[in-house]
């Protein structure tokens, strides 16, 4: 395993850190022995098998359902100090709730402290500001930072740039976890803003939201051959160095395998990307067609500037994925998202667009012409059945 400083904690995070959002037993909390043996069983093996691998950083959430309390039995059983472990609590208005939280969570670990403590969830400025008000969750969070219950502060996000950048600019958090990948690049100004205040960087969920990478579409494998594109997006990534970790999101031991090929490439990343870096875009422009590639992101209003509240910029990204790359069952999921996820996936679909004017809000767009059709096309493309995030279902 290669390990890299997570900025101002100075903790020598490994390049690969074990998610805990896919491998609980439910998304609800249940009585211990509600748990199956055999499903336990697993979660045991995959976490020896991660420590084994010289993976130590241990992620999970309070809004992880039965994840803390699973890894509750595990854990203890492994030498504190060779672990790092993170959990998460969202920010509440109410910041004695945010505590109590906060306390289930290290009851259900069983362990005396945390060394990661995100806020989680900071997606709009109503939940930065219940994070950073006075007597809000920050001073809890630095309050059970005195007591020795949380060594490094952080928090986590799927909001937009700006709203990262506000963030990171209040100076008040040792880390950030945040969405950044090859299909979305979007967020490259906030990490190198966290770099800046010397902020450890953890990417969520490369490989699943990074393009359902561990399934991709027979195009995506040809196109970045001779590696396996989540082998290439795990090195697109770390070949970075403001970037320190990616989660891996394991939920069985052989989870880690395709992921470790990685290590070995990593002195040579610039080298092994470059061809297929430019297969990627060579594609893309000849699907799309080059100016519709380098612009067609230009003067796109918010979903809270557009009519129906549709989110043009991620309907215009999904399709450009779905035909560029073939990624269609990758943008069915997050387009049937849209409209059901609240501030994590925000905005609506483009179902309704023959019932809107979107002139008006296009005007600074140099295909404004063009794109109520190309929304069309997307909708008909991916549009189906109402998706719901995991923690919902």
């Amino acid at each position: 395993m290669q390990y890299r400083r997570f900025g101002r904690t100075e903790l020598q995070i490994p390049v690969f850190s074990c998610g805990g959002m896919r491998y609980q037993y439910k998304w609800q909390d249940v009585a211990p022995d509600l748990v199956p043996p055999d499903h336990q069983k697993e979660l045991e093996t995959t976490i020896r098998r991660s420590i084994e691998c010289g993976i130590n950083h241990i992620e999970t959430a309070r809004g992880y359902g039965t994840s803390e309390m699973q890894l509750g039995a595990i854990l203890p059983k492994f030498p504190r100090e060779k672990l790092i472990v993170q959990t998460k609590v969202s920010p509440k208005s109410n910041a004695k709730e945010f505590l109590e939280e906060f306390e289930q969570s290290l009851a259900y670990l069983q362990l005396d402290y945390v060394d990661l403590f995100s806020l989680h969830g900071i997606n709009n400025s109503k939940l930065l500001d219940y994070s950073i008000c006075p007597g809000g969750c920050i001073d809890v969070a630095k309050k059970l930072q005195a007591e020795g219950k949380v060594r490094f502060i952080g928090f986590s996000t799927h909001g937009p740039t700006d709203m990262i950048l506000q963030t990171i600019k209040t100076n008040q958090f040792d880390y950030i976890n945040l969405h950044w990948y090859y299909i979305n690049q979007n967020n490259w100004p906030a990490i190198e803003a966290a770099s800046n205040h010397d902020m450890g960087v953890f990417i969520i969920s490369p490989s699943d939201k990074g393009g359902k990478l561990y399934n991709p579409p027979q195009k995506l494998v040809e196109l970045c051959s001779p590696l396996s594109p989540m082998v290439f997006n795990d090195l697109f990534c770390l070949s970075h160095s403001q970037v320190h970790t990616l989660s891996l999101g394991a939920a069985r031991s052989q989870d880690f395998d395709e992921h470790l090929k990685a290590l070995e490439l990593l002195h040579n990343a610039d080298e092994i990307l470059q061809p297929i870096l430019e297969k990627l875009e060579k594609e893309a422009i000849n699907k799309l067609g080059e100016n519709w590639v380098k612009t067609w992101h230009i003067g796109l209003p918010t979903h809270e500037n557009t009519p129906g509240g549709i989110n043009i910029p991620v309907i215009l990204w999904l399709w450009n994925l779905a035909i560029a790359y073939d990624m269609i069952d990758y943008g069915k999921m997050r387009y049937n998202l849209l409209g059901n996820a609240s501030h994590w996936f925000p905005g609506s679909k483009a179902d309704k667009i023959n019932e809107l004017e979107l002139k008006k809000c296009l005007i600074h767009s140099p295909h404004a012409a063009k794109i109520p059709g190309i929304l069309k096309e997307a909708d008909r493309l991916l549009g189906g059945q109402a998706v719901q995030r995991l923690s919902q279902e």
